[in-house]
């Protein structure tokens, strides 16, 4: 377990969803749109494409089996890894043991808890979201996501989306505690994989920048869609 937690303070954040799109309302009542929502209204016809040409292949009931399934995995993965960070109980559930195993070593070159399963928000763009943890790795302040796949991904190429979802927690966590001295510029994708060694991306800072800047387009696409539906 983590030899040092040194927790910032906890952003008050009620999650709410409205025509199938995830929001977070803060304690004076605003409400931003999440990172995933943003991403899932701006995302590529390719991907759209991909996505659904995969429905199509496997059909309806199964696509909607195999993503509960990863969706129940990775949120027992998450619990599991939160009470490790936080010091805290850590046996593990059966179904979601491969996954522990798979991640575990990694943990343990994390330090320096700040935040788990955090909520921030950065207001001057507009959005909200719920960051997995900020911490040291290996003596470098980052942010951290954890993720779960039941195969290697072998490149940031085929993280897909998630290295702008990275960038955008990063720079929300930069806004949302900057008057506790907080500026990130490096991030952490870890991939738990079944009986596999974790894949650990490491992202620089000029790749994060790289990723912000497309996280801010589609800000902007998000912002003009929301403009069209409501003039219609």
């Amino acid at each position: 377990m983590p030899s040092n937690i040194e927790l910032l303070p906890a952003i008050s954040a009620k999650p709410i969803r409205l025509e199938g799109k995830q929001f977070y309302v803060d304690a004076k009542g605003d409400r931003l749109p999440s990172v995933t929502t943003i991403l899932n209204a701006t995302k590529p016809q390719e991907q759209r494409e991909r996505l659904f040409n995969w429905r199509q292949r496997v059909g309806a009931e199964e696509a909607n089996k195999i993503a509960g399934t990863a969706s129940r995995r990775g949120t027992q993965t998450h619990k599991q890894i939160q009470r490790y960070l936080l010091g805290k109980d850590t046996v593990c559930p059966e179904n979601s043991i491969s996954y522990w195993e798979s991640i575990k070593p990694v943990l343990q070159d994390i330090d320096t808890v700040r935040l788990v399963e955090g909520s921030i928000f950065h207001y001057d763009l507009g959005y909200s979201g719920k960051v997995d943890c900020v911490a040291s790795y290996k003596d470098t302040p980052v942010v951290c996501e954890w993720k779960t796949a039941d195969k290697p991904k072998g490149s940031i190429e085929r993280l897909y989306e998630h290295p702008l979802q990275l960038a955008a927690y990063l720079g929300a966590v930069n806004h949302s505690y900057q008057d506790y001295g907080i500026k990130l510029d490096h991030a952490l994708l870890v991939v738990a994989i079944p009986d596999t060694p974790a894949e650990v991306f490491w992202f620089e800072p000029a790749q994060i920048q790289h990723y912000w800047q497309q996280w801010i387009t589609r800000v902007e696409a998000y912002q003009k869609l929301q403009k069209l539906e409501f003039d219609w």
